[in-house]
């Protein structure tokens, strides 16, 4: 896809273009991006250094993208955005703009909205997430840790191209046992009737929506109703919808190259696990890919490892230059 702007620099699958996303997507044609994935700055009350847009003005300020999405978002296009919660100054009570921005979009036209459908929500789960604000975590101990990302998936239809098959997660040891020895159907308390249809291999898990980026590990074994019991909700085929994936690795490839080449890393980068799992849920080989908030350009360095067409938008040069540093022929 050619844009009326010189690239940054590319690759043989993507562009990534230094720019306000508000000026650049005026150029991306009506109905041609198969996947918008991406994580706008949050509403936080402490200000971070790339930018932020404080909550009582954030639904206004980001429906300047949102009106470019909808109009370059194929029919069958999916909007992912990774949007984290935040509170109300003061008080430990939590702030309801991400909750307000998916209704707002979601609205019809006629009530003033853009009509998104939500396609569902997914998770980010952090487990290395800071407990903050700290005077209700750590010194009042008042409130848990936050540690939770809402992902708001949306889609232009009702029914946006999205494959579950194409995420399905290894069977665990108890359900690989089941497949192996066979399960007698039952009743469960619960009146949910589990057929012999359970015992079928159908070569893998159906993931929740949480997406787990962690390894996966065995877990021990146990008497024989409670591996049903797990196998019911680790491995049954149907998805959930959390993602478990930390973004603190102060030593991979991207974080040695900035510091040899003397660039400051992205403070907020995506989680490899978090494209990744939305890329191969809703597109498919060549397919376009955007991200217009792409700070280290995560997102589309899956997409070029996936086979998909990307596009990264960026409108801080520090940022763009260090993720070039993504797509250097691998040194290590």
């Amino acid at each position: 896809m050619k844009l009326n702007f010189e690239p940054y620099y590319y690759t043989n699958l993507g562009s990534a273009y230094l720019g306000d996303s508000r000026e650049l997507l005026k150029c991306v044609p009506d109905d041609s991006i198969d996947l918008i994935c991406t994580s706008p700055p949050f509403a936080l009350l402490r200000k971070k250094e790339y930018g932020n847009v404080d909550a009582d003005q954030y639904i206004a300020w980001f429906y300047d993208f949102a009106i470019q999405f909808h109009r370059i978002l194929k029919p069958s296009g999916s909007l992912v955005i990774d949007i984290g919660g935040s509170w109300i100054k003061g008080i430990p009570a939590r702030s309801l703009y991400h909750f307000e921005l998916v209704l707002s979009l979601c609205k019809s036209p006629a009530k003033g909205g853009l009509g998104f459908y939500l396609a569902q929500e997914l998770y980010w789960y952090n487990p290395a997430k800071l407990p903050t604000p700290a005077e209700w975590v750590t010194i009042r101990r008042e409130r848990v840790k936050d540690a939770v990302n809402t992902v708001w998936w949306l889609s232009k239809e009702p029914h946006p191209k999205a494959n579950n098959k194409r995420v399905l997660k290894p069977y665990s040891k108890s359900m690989k046992n089941l497949l192996k020895n066979g399960y007698q159907p039952k009743i469960r308390p619960s009146g949910h009737d589990i057929s012999d249809q359970f015992t079928h291999d159908r070569g893998g898990a159906i993931p929740p929506n949480l997406i787990d980026g962690r390894e996966n590990q065995e877990q021990e074994e146990m008497g024989t109703q409670t591996v049903i019991e797990e196998i019911l909700t680790e491995d049954s085929v149907y998805p959930v919808n959390v993602i478990s994936a930390a973004n603190t690795a102060a030593n991979d490839v991207y974080q040695k190259r900035c510091k040899k080449a003397g660039f400051k890393p992205h403070p907020a980068r995506f989680p490899a696990a978090l494209p990744e799992f939305v890329i191969n849920l809703c597109t498919e080989p060549n397919d376009v890919v955007l991200d217009p908030f792409a700070g280290s350009n995560m997102t589309g360095k899956v997409a070029e490892s996936l086979g998909r067409n990307w596009l990264a938008f960026e409108i801080n040069e520090g940022y763009v230059q260090s993720s070039k540093l993504r797509f250097l022929d691998d040194e290590e």
